[in-house]
Formats: structure tokens, C-alpha cells, sequence
């Protein structure tokens, strides 16, 4: 009989672990702080909505639910930017329609992920129950409801527990925090009289105002959740919004398109949690048979839709390795060696996109720049895949994905020296530098078709 596994969080990346261990055939136990989101209505996490792409769909399909979450979101093909004119300029994220990432409720991903890990018949999950100590191969769990205290055998443990992570405490494994001085707050745009969508609906819309942004997904019932990202003080911030009707000014001056949109703004705003934004970089993720992955290993700024999906990325390729070695030390000890240099590349890349997207995207050389990459793509597929197309549409390691990224600017700044337009690009000579630049870079990694 297999032996039996804690799991510390039943978060997304937690309840997908805990069901990857019962196909294996393994008796998994859950422990998480919160109420069941299924019974109780709370809080979905740090933000409602995912951006779920290629890594976080691979993990799905490989515990069959690909399709059926697919059925529950909506594809966004690029972004949408509204200048502060009115004006909306969209940028595609891939080459064409078929490359694009799927807006979905991360409370609803969850419930489904929960759902089918009990379905096994292997999974337990056990709510109210939080880690307030772990060693000797013993945890130490206090029920949030009644205070009371008990210990239960946890030999192989694994903490998703998020990026404040109480295992990680427990372990005293090596941490570095760091946070933006940017909060965020969540709105709500509602759905279009008479139902449909008020934006384009296959977009994720952003209005860009160099130090801070709005932006907003689709939802399936035609509304957009609204993220609000601004400095916590300063000239715009959210200090400087928190006295009465200053929030609507602000938006009537900065956002006044989105404004319209949003009904009873003040009382919103007033009733929005101010969320932070941290970036944990932890070393190693293991110690002996107690493993962290996702947020509680590597927590990053939501700004490149990619922390779910690396978490997720951990899962599948912890899968594989226990595939080669069954020893729980061991896989650990290559799991943490082998993601973190590719779960601190995404964390330097979420910040950058930070940049990019408050700021870059209205810029208009950046815009030509997203021009000519959508020339390469389809000019020279296989050979030219932009750093986004590689970190959303691939596998490949997001360290190869932020080294390639160095490259490709360096290789557009190049061939848009003299060019104003896509058209004035020299593109023999820009395969002649794909082929000698990027692709000895690409290649090892098997990037001859769309998807790696």
C-alpha cells in the first residue's frame, strides 16, 4: 500500500498536487486554515481572476481537467490598451488566434480542483486546520474554531500554504522577501444592460499611465474584475484617493472611459481591500521529506499571469521526477535545485512586465517593437517566439525565456535603428540574426514547432 502524504493548503496548487498523488495511488490528507469555499463564501485568494496558459493546462491534462476548465473561461488574445484620450490600440499576444491565455475565477478553479482530488476516494481534506508547528515528522495543527491543538504524523509533508507559508517557518529554510511599494484594490465593471460585455470580451484590457495602471478580465456573465494598481503614497496613490470623492476625480482625470463603467465607485473603492504584492525567494525548498512548492517556494507579482501556472509547473515536473527516483529526499532535493533558478527568472520577469504594462505599452517605440515581433513570428515560426510567446505559450524554462528576452532587445533595438514602421525593417537581415543570436539558444530545447 502506498504510503500516505500531508498536504499543508488546499489552494489551487495544493488540492492539484493532492490530486496528482492520488492517481498515483498514494492515501492524501490536506490541511487548510480556510473554510470551505465550496460551503462558505469567501475571499478567492490574492486576485478573483487567473490568467491560466500552455504550463497550467499541461498540468491540468495531465489529470484530465484541461477541457473542462477551458469550458469555464474565456480566451484573451492580447491586450487591450486605452490611451487617455479614449482611445483603444489592441496588441496581439501571439502570432494569430490560436495562441492566447484563458481568463478564469480562481475560486472556481479551485472548487473543481478540490472536488475531483476528494472524487479519487484517496483525498481528505480538512478545513479550519492551521500549521502552527512541524519536526520529527509530526505536525502540529490548531483548529481555527475551537482553538484546540492536536499533533498527527506528517513523515512526508508537502506545504502550498501560500506565499506566508507556515512549513516554510517551521522548516527555517532561507527566505528573502520583497515587497512593491505599489497596493492593489479590486473593482467590479458589471455586465451590459441587458446582459453581454461592456469591453471586448477576448481582451485583457489595460489603461497604462506611466506610474500606475487599471486593468480588467472578462468574466463568463459579461462582467470585468477591475485591478486598480497604484502607489500606496504620493501625488497618485491611494493615500491621495482616501479622502471623500477624491477616488472619483481621480478616475474622472485619469480613467474617465472605465468611470463610466463602474457603478458606485467611491463605495467600491471604500469597501476594497488594499492588497500588497511580494516577491519570496526561497532557499532550498526542502528539507529531508518535507517539500514547498508554488507561492510558499517561489510567491511572485501578478503582472506576467504566471503564478499559478509556475506553481502548477512545480507539480508536473515533481511528477516526473518521482517518476525516475521514488525516494521522497531525493525528488525533493532535485526538485528545489532544479525550479529555483527558473522560479527566480519568472519573479525578475513579473516585475519587469510590471514596468511594461503601466508604462511601455503607450509608448510608441515599444509599440513598434510588438509590431516587428509579430512580423518575426509569422515571418520565421519555430525560430522567432517573442519572450512572451515563450513564457505563455511554451514549456520551456523561464530562465531560457528571460535569457532569450535579453536577446531579442537587444536584436529588435537593432533592426528598428532607422525604421519607423515594420514595413522599413530589413528582415533578410533579421534572419540572418534570429538563426546566429537566438536560435543556438532555442534550440536545445526543441522549439521547432509552436508549442515546446
Amino acid at each position: 500500500m502506498a504510503e500516505a502524504l500531508t498536504v499543508i493548503g488546499a489552494g489551487p496548487v495544493g488540492s492539484l498536487l493532492a490530486l496528482s498523488l492520488a492517481r498515483r495511488g498514494h492515501e492524501v490528507r490536506v490541511f487548510e486554515r480556510r473554510p470551505d469555499m465550496r460551503r462558505v463564501g469567501i475571499g478567492a485568494g490574492r486576485s478573483i481572476n487567473l490568467a491560466v496558459s500552455t504550463r497550467g493546462l499541461y498540468a491540468l491534462h495531465q489529470v484530465g481537467l484541461d477541457d473542462e476548465i477551458l469550458r469555464q473561461a474565456i480566451p484573451m488574445r492580447g491586450r487591450m490598451v486605452h490611451g487617455t484620450s479614449g482611445e483603444a490600440r489592441f496588441l496581439r499576444y501571439g502570432r494569430d488566434d490560436s495562441e492566447f491565455i484563458n481568463s478564469m475565477s480562481r475560486g472556481e478553479l479551485n472548487k473543481l480542483l478540490m472536488t475531483e482530488a476528494e472524487r479519487t476516494g484517496r483525498v481528505r481534506i480538512e478545513f479550519h486546520q492551521r500549521l502552527v508547528g512541524y519536526g520529527a515528522g509530526r505536525a502540529r495543527l490548531r483548529d481555527e474554531r475551537t482553538g484546540e491543538e492536536r499533533e498527527v504524523e506528517a513523515t512526508v509533508v508537502f506545504g502550498s500554504d501560500g506565499s506566508a507559508s507556515a512549513l516554510r517557518a517551521a522548516l527555517a529554510l532561507s527566505v528573502e522577501q520583497s515587497s512593491l511599494d505599489f497596493g492593489y484594490k479590486e473593482l467590479t465593471i458589471p455586465p451590459a444592460p441587458g446582459g453581454g460585455f461592456s469591453l471586448a470580451k477576448n481582451a485583457l484590457h489595460i489603461w497604462p499611465r506611466k506610474n500606475f495602471m487599471l486593468i480588467a478580465l472578462p468574466n463568463l456573465d459579461g462582467s470585468f474584475t477591475c485591478t486598480l494598481f497604484l502607489p500606496f503614497e504620493g501625488d497618485a496613490s491611494f493615500a491621495s484617493i482616501a479622502a471623500p470623492a477624491a477616488g472619483e476625480r481621480f478616475f474622472a482625470e485619469t480613467f474617465p472611459d472605465a468611470l463610466a463603467l463602474i457603478p458606485r465607485l467611491e463605495e467600491a473603492l471604500e469597501e476594497a481591500p488594499l492588497g500588497r504584492m511580494v516577491t519570496v525567494r526561497c532557499s532550498p525548498w526542502s528539507r529531508g521529506a518535507a517539500l514547498l512548492l508554488g507561492d510558499a517556494a517561489h510567491a511572485i507579482v501578478p503582472f506576467f499571469g504566471q503564478g499559478m501556472n509556475a506553481g502548477f509547473e512545480d507539480c508536473t515536473v515533481l511528477m516526473e521526477i518521482l517518476d525516475r527516483d521514488p525516494d521522497w529526499s531525493r525528488a525533493f532535493a532535485e526538485l528545489s535545485e532544479m525550479r529555483k533558478p527558473d522560479a527566480d527568472a519568472i519573479a525578475d520577469l513579473a516585475v519587469e512586465n510590471f514596468v511594461e504594462m503601466r508604462d511601455k505599452v503607450a509608448d510608441p517605440e515599444f509599440v513598434l517593437w510588438k509590431e516587428v515581433e509579430a512580423e518575426l513570428s509569422r515571418r520565421f515560426p519555430g525560430e522567432y517566439l517573442s519572450r512572451y510567446q515563450l513564457v505563455t505559450f511554451t514549456r520551456i524554462p523561464y530562465r531560457i525565456a528571460q535569457e532569450a528576452g535579453r536577446l531579442q532587445t537587444s536584436l529588435l533595438r537593432d533592426l528598428t535603428r532607422d525604421a519607423r514602421s515594420p514595413s522599413e525593417v530589413d528582415y533578410s537581415r533579421a534572419h540572418s540574426l534570429i538563426r546566429t543570436r537566438l536560435v543556438p539558444l532555442l534550440q536545445p530545447h526543441g522549439l521547432a514547432a509552436k508549442h515546446g
